[in-house]
C-alpha cells in the first residue's frame, strides 16, 4: 500500500465492536444507579441488588439491553464475514489504540473485534514472519535491525509526528532495517512482553540474511514490554537475546507513573463510604496495562493473589535488573526549560518523573544502574514530543552508532 495506513475488516466490524461497548456501557452505568439506590434506600447499608417493584425494573432495564445487544450483534455478524479488509485511516487507528489503552483487555476477553492483535509491522503493513513473505516485503534487507515500540493508547503510525519521521532518517544513515511493535497496550506488561519474545524469536528464525545486530527504542510503557520480553526470553531460552545490542528507553516509567498512582489512591478513597463506594466500579474499568504502570510491572507473579484494584505495596514488585551484555541507555525530559528544581523533576515530563524515568530508586534492589553517559535529560519536552523531537532523536542517533563493551547491566 507505501500509504502508512494498515488494513482492518471494515466499518462492519467496526460497528459491531462499538456496539457491544454501547450495550456494556448501558448495562454498567444501569448496574451503577441500581447500588447507587440500594445504598440510599438502605440509608448507608452497602446493596449491590435492590428489591421488589425497585429491582424488577432494574432487571427489565438489564434484559432489554442484553436483547437489543445480542439482537445487533447477531444481524451484524453475517455482514462482518462478507466484508473485505481495506486500507484503515491514521485516525481510526489512533482512535482504536486510545480504545484499546484504556479498555483493551476487556475487549480482548469479549472477542470485541475492537480488540489489537500483537505484530510487527513495517510502513504500516504487518508483516508475516516467513523467510519467502519478509524478502518481498523488505527490499534491501539488512543484517542490523531496528524496533520501535510504542507506548500507553499510541500506534505504530504516531512515530511519524508533523511530517517527521526521525526513526526512519536514523534508520537509513546507519544501516538498519526499521520494524514497528504494534501491540494492545490494554493488555498486561507481562502477557504483552511474553508474546513480543515470541514474535522477536520468530522474526530471528525468518530473517532472510544472518542478523548481526538487533536494537530496540522503546517509549514509555514500550520500554517495559521490553525488559518484560527479555527477562520471559531468557527463561525460555530464546536465541534473539544474544543479537539484541542496544535497547533505549524514552520516558519509560519504569517505577511506575505518578498519575496511575493518584487514581489507585481515588479508588481507595472512594471505598471508604459506602454512598461513594458504587463508583469505585468506574476506576475499575482502567485496563490491566495502566495498572501496571502504578509501580512498573513487568511480571506476572507481581500480582499472584492480589486485586490489581486493591491495596498493592510496591515491595510486591519483583526486582528485574536490565540485560546483561545489552548497552541500556535512557532518555528523562521535563516540561520546564530547566531541571534543577525539585518540582521539575517530579512533574517530568508531564506523565513520568525524572526518577522513574532513568531508573532511579531509594531500594537499590530496584534501581537501574544506567551509566552516566548513557542517560540524557531533555529540557523543554512533553511525554508525547519524545517519539518526534528532534535533540532527543539526534541522542538517540548517537548512541545507535556508538560501538564497544556492552555490558552495562547491575554493578
Amino acid at each position: 500500500m507505501g500509504s502508512g495506513s494498515a488494513a482492518y475488516a471494515g466499518p462492519i466490524a467496526d460497528l459491531r465492536g462499538a456496539s457491544r461497548l454501547a450495550i456494556e456501557a448501558t448495562t454498567g452505568v444501569t448496574g451503577l444507579v441500581e447500588a447507587m439506590h440500594g445504598t440510599i434506600a438502605g440509608l448507608g447499608r452497602r446493596s449491590e441488588r435492590t428489591r421488589g417493584i425497585t429491582g424488577f425494573v432494574y432487571r427489565c432495564i438489564d434484559g432489554v439491553t442484553g436483547l437489543v445487544g445480542n439482537g445487533l450483534d447477531a444481524a451484524l455478524a453475517p455482514l462482518h464475514r462478507l466484508t473485505v479488509a481495506q486500507p484503515s485511516s491514521a485516525g481510526r487507528e489512533a482512535l482504536v489504540a486510545a480504545l484499546n489503552g484504556v479498555v483493551g483487555d476487556h475487549l480482548t476477553v469479549t472477542g470485541n473485534p475492537l480488540a489489537i492483535s500483537m505484530s510487527l509491522r513495517h510502513d504500516g503493513e504487518t508483516l508475516e514472519l516467513t523467510n519467502t513473505a519478509l524478502l518481498a516485503a523488505l527490499p534491501g534487507v539488512t543484517e542490523r535491525v531496528l524496533i520501535q515500540v510504542h507506548g500507553l493508547c499510541m500506534n505504530d503510525l504516531q512515530w511519524a509526528r508533523g511530517g517527521r519521521d526521525h526513526g526512519a532518517a536514523i534508520a537509513r544513515k546507519l544501516g538498519y532495517t526499521r520494524l514497528h511493535l504494534r501491540y494492545n497496550s490494554g493488555l498486561g506488561v507481562a502477557r504483552n512482553g511474553r508474546e513480543f519474545a515470541g514474535l522477536l524469536e520468530a522474526l530471528v528464525r525468518a530473517w532472510p540474511v544472518r542478523m548481526s545486530e538487533l536494537a530496540v527504542v522503546a517509549h514509555s510503557m514500550g520500554g517495559l514490554i521490553a525488559r518484560s520480553a527479555h527477562c520471559h526470553a531468557t527463561a525460555a531460552g530464546h536465541a534473539w537475546p544474544a543479537r539484541l545490542r542496544k535497547l533505549i528507553f524514552l520516558g519509560t516509567p519504569h517505577h511506575g507513573a505518578p498519575l496511575e498512582r493518584a487514581g489507585h489512591g481515588l479508588d481507595l478513597l472512594l471505598g471508604l463510604s459506602p454512598y461513594t463506594l458504587p463508583f469505585t466500579r468506574l476506576g475499575r474499568i482502567r485496563s490491566a496495562g495502566i495498572t501496571d504502570l502504578r509501580h512498573g510491572s513487568l511480571l506476572d507473579q507481581d500480582w499472584e493473589g492480589s486485586d490489581r484494584h486493591g491495596r498493592v505495596p510496591p515491595v510486591r514488585r519483583n526486582p528485574v535488573p536490565l540485560p546483561e551484555g545489552v548497552a541500556c541507555y535512557a532518555v528523562a525530559a521535563v516540561r520546564a526549560q530547566r531541571a534543577d528544581t525539585l518540582a521539575s523533576r517530579l512533574v517530568g515530563d508531564g506523565l513520568v518523573s525524572v526518577d522513574s524515568a532513568l531508573g532511579v530508586h531509594a531500594n537499590a534492589r530496584y534501581a537501574l544502574r544506567f551509566p552516566p553517559s548513557h542517560q540524557w535529560l531533555a529540557c523543554g519536552t512533553g511525554h508525547l514530543d519524545l517519539v518526534s523531537n528532534a535533540r532527543v532523536f539526534e541522542r538517540v542517533a548517537r548512541w545507535l552508532a556508538a560501538s564497544g563493551a556492552y555490558g552495562v547491566g547491575p554493578r
